[in-house]
């Protein structure tokens, strides 16, 4: 793509690289209280499933509690056999998502003697552990888990899963650089891929990148003579950071959940659901 540094900067645009029937009985748990939980989030904490899903299925005829045929509605509670087509489905670790919104000198690191280290700076009562990394002196968006099968689904570049940021640079570009940029810059020996950038500003940009080598956008800045004075990741995939405060964290929501496990090809499950 051909661009002019004449062009009116007035009207940003994006840099893209060129190129059977039931019968259902009333169930015996249906009161509420703390030691309980309705039957589709049964479901969903044990990451099989959203409760679409989970009411799905017992719409079907499909899950039991104790033996009998569940209804919507039904609550259950630690101790109750609850099976899906016969096969129980055991009580266990709730499957934990949260998003983070990092702060500046947050080191991404699940090590304990690292100080500022970010699994203390959160202080979640579940054992998580980041999904990728943040740099100490970047802020923004990251995602924490206890489910080890989806780290390397969303962090391996083949899968090519978007990531967005903001960032501000030393001094004004012109539209070379955000044309290279684009395109791809050699960084420790490798070119990187093409990616999205658009400029916001006379110094700032968004880039979308859809790989993550370390310190990326700094050593692509670096490497064509700009110095990045401030980073700030604001999406990955589908989750936006949108307004949750600086040092704050808080679970997923079931679309977000669900949106999620979908692009990840798991059907909003943790182990498969169908």
């Amino acid at each position: 793509m051909k661009t002019s540094s004449r062009r009116d900067r007035s009207s940003p645009r994006a840099i893209a690289p060129s190129s059977p029937s039931t019968t259902h009985h009333p169930s015996p748990i249906t009161h509420h209280d703390p030691e309980t939980c309705r039957i589709n989030k049964f479901f969903t904490q044990q990451g099989i499933g959203s409760r679409r899903e989970a009411d799905r299925w017992i719409k079907e005829g499909r899950i039991t509690i104790n033996g009998r045929v569940a209804v919507l509605g039904d609550q259950v509670q630690a101790g109750d056999i609850i099976a899906r087509d016969g096969a129980v489905v055991p009580w266990g670790t709730a499957p934990v998502y949260i998003k983070y919104h990092k702060p500046i000198g947050i080191t991404t690191t699940s090590e304990p003697y690292v100080p500022g280290n970010i699994i203390a700076a959160i202080n979640h009562p579940d054992r998580i552990f980041p999904i990728g990394r943040l740099d100490k002196d970047s802020a923004g968006l990251i995602l924490l888990t206890n489910d080890g099968e989806i780290v390397n689904q969303i962090l391996r570049a083949v899968h090519r899963h978007e990531k967005e940021y903001l960032v501000q640079v030393d001094r004004p570009f012109d539209w070379a650089f955000l044309d290279q940029m684009a395109r791809g810059v050699v960084i420790l020996g490798k070119p990187t891929q093409p990616c999205v950038i658009r400029p916001i500003g006379r110094r700032q940009f968004r880039i979308i990148l859809t790989e993550g080598r370390n310190r990326q956008i700094r050593r692509m800045c670096q490497a064509l003579g700009y110095r990045v004075v401030a980073l700030h990741r604001i999406r990955i995939m589908n989750v936006l950071i949108g307004d949750l405060p600086v040092g704050q964290w808080k679970n997923l929501s079931d679309q977000e959940r669900t949106e999620l496990m979908t692009a990840l090809g798991r059907g909003a499950t943790r182990k498969g659901s169908d």
